[in-house]
């Protein structure tokens, strides 16, 4: 549920910014004829998205139990780190040129002709975090449970539309790049506990038959399946029973991921006040 939660803030904000830069600058222009073409690429790109994800997690439900099922778990919960550590990283790094590169793009396709291509930017844009929200959401459906992680995604939608709104409101006043930085981190959380969930599923399916040892077993004092050892588990990847292996792979994960996004965040500190110094 908190996973769930915490995604679908982040990138439903990312996703309002994209259309609202995009909307902002068809104003500017004065082609606001075109906000109906970027409403329609954005409805295309998240009904996409939705049936993707609907039809994928419908067929996988059918081979509940079987090998099948386990090895494309495995691969959903692999896809979904790598996609969520370079997303924090590529955002922490490049942030600052989104509405630069999407008034290109606007141009561009604005030249190649208006309504078509104003749609299809639109949904490029939103498609993107859309199907980065749809793989999540499938590991975390397969990883816990789908009635809890349901609503944490439509709580999390529901905050991050009504933060959205205070961002056009309020402009400057509320710190986006602070509050993605923060955002960014329980994303590497999570995705270090997708990464256990994946390791536990590789050596079950006898690919990783290493390190097997359990390390401890604290069933009786939290069980992961129980409700709340599930909220535990889905933010944090607690297990009840962690192979050695799956420890390792956790706190390795985490050690390189929070040094690299430690490096980026104070990189791009020292750049700014860098320039804050040049211009005073």
């Amino acid at each position: 549920m908190l996973a769930t939660f915490a995604i679908f803030i982040r990138e439903g904000i990312e996703a309002s910014m994209i259309v609202a830069i995009l909307l902002a600058y068809l104003n500017q222009i004065e082609r606001r004829d075109l906000f109906k073409d970027v409403l329609i690429g954005v409805a295309a790109a998240l009904a996409f998205a939705g049936i993707v994800g609907s039809i994928i997690y419908t067929t996988l439900k059918v081979y509940a139990g079987s090998r099948l099922q386990t090895q494309f778990e495995t691969v959903t919960y692999l896809l979904a780190a790598a996609v969520m550590t370079y997303m924090t990283f590529w955002m922490t790094s490049h942030g600052k040129s989104i509405s630069k590169d999407l008034k290109n793009q606007a141009n561009e396709a604005m030249s190649r002709g208006a309504r078509f291509g104003i749609a299809f930017t639109a949904a490029q844009a939103v498609g993107r975090e859309s199907l980065e929200a749809m793989v999540f959401t499938l590991a975390i459906l397969f990883a816990t449970s789908a009635h809890l992680a349901l609503v944490g995604a439509v709580a999390g939608l529901i905050v991050s539309l009504a933060i959205a709104v205070m961002i056009y409101r309020l402009g400057k006043k509320i710190n986006i790049a602070k509050a993605f930085r923060y955002l960014g981190f329980a994303l590497m959380i999570f995705a270090a506990g997708l990464l256990v969930d994946a390791i536990a599923n590789l050596q079950q399916l006898g690919y990783l038959p290493l390190l097997t040892k359990v390390m401890w077993n604290s069933t009786a004092l939290l069980n992961d399946q129980s409700t709340f050892g599930d909220i535990v588990h889905s933010f944090f990847g607690y297990s009840s029973t962690p192979t050695l292996l799956q420890g390792l792979t956790y706190v390795g994960y985490l050690g390189v991921v929070l040094s690299i996004f430690a490096k980026l965040t104070k990189g791009r500190k020292k750049a700014k006040s860098e320039v804050a110094g040049a211009a005073a």
